[in-house]
């Protein structure tokens, strides 16, 4: 029997907590309860596509290391469609319009230096985002797009991973790519760190957002 927890129970144990605390901030409460308004949204969206650009220019230029190719995919990849649903719920214009939470560029340029310094680290990355879509995403499709009064298709392709088989095997797939991943207990351990870092980034960009939409706590 293997006594080591794998990389995905490590990573899902260890930012529980963290995890939790993220989903019941302000911003993201309202989020999940379909309470954000179509600005505050885009706004969202706007720090998410920053992120996610970075990550994936990453991932890409690290395709064919070893200790990231198990969580590459490129079905995953977010950056376009997030560019998508900017363009369909905003305009054009909005790379300019909508601000950058200082909370964002810190993400950005913590994924730079983990790309030129540990690049293994940014399976954490990787982890804390595409999972947190696949799962969560659909659930938050279902709330943007009633409560924005969205036709169907329209301003939700971040959400979008094909029917629902295709995002159940995308699912399974990142999770047997997470145990594929042969590193050592030292890396191992950095990672399961670095994606704490990373939720701690969320939730300083949620608090962020929810500032600058003017929401106040319960």
């Amino acid at each position: 029997s293997r006594m080591t927890a794998s990389l995905a129970e490590r990573l899902r144990d260890e930012t529980r907590n963290l995890h939790t605390e993220v989903e019941r901030g302000i911003f993201m409460r309202a989020l999940l309860r379909g309470q954000l308004s179509r600005a505050a949204y885009c706004m969202l969206l706007r720090n998410l596509q920053a992120i996610y650009a970075a990550l994936e220019v990453a991932l890409v230029s690290q395709a064919a290391n070893p200790l990231v190719a198990p969580v590459f995919f490129r079905a995953l990849f977010r950056s376009v469609a997030l560019h998508h649903d900017l363009d369909a719920l905003h305009g054009p214009g909005w790379e300019r319009a909508l601000a950058l939470q200082p909370a964002s560029r810190l993400y950005v340029e913590r994924l730079q230096q983990v790309h030129q310094t540990c690049p293994v680290l940014l399976v954490a990355h990787a982890y804390v985002r595409y999972l947190g879509d696949l799962s969560g995403g659909q659930l938050i499709k279902r709330k943007v797009a009633d409560s924005l009064q969205l036709a169907p298709g329209v301003g939700t392709a971040f959400y979008d991973f094909g029917d629902p088989d295709q995002t159940r095997s995308l699912t399974r797939a990142f999770r047997a790519g997470l145990d594929n991943i042969t590193c050592d207990e030292a890396q191992l351990a950095l990672i399961v760190v670095e994606a704490q870092r990373a939720f701690e980034l969320h939730r300083s960009l949620f608090q962020q957002l929810a500032l600058a939409g003017g929401m106040t706590g319960p």
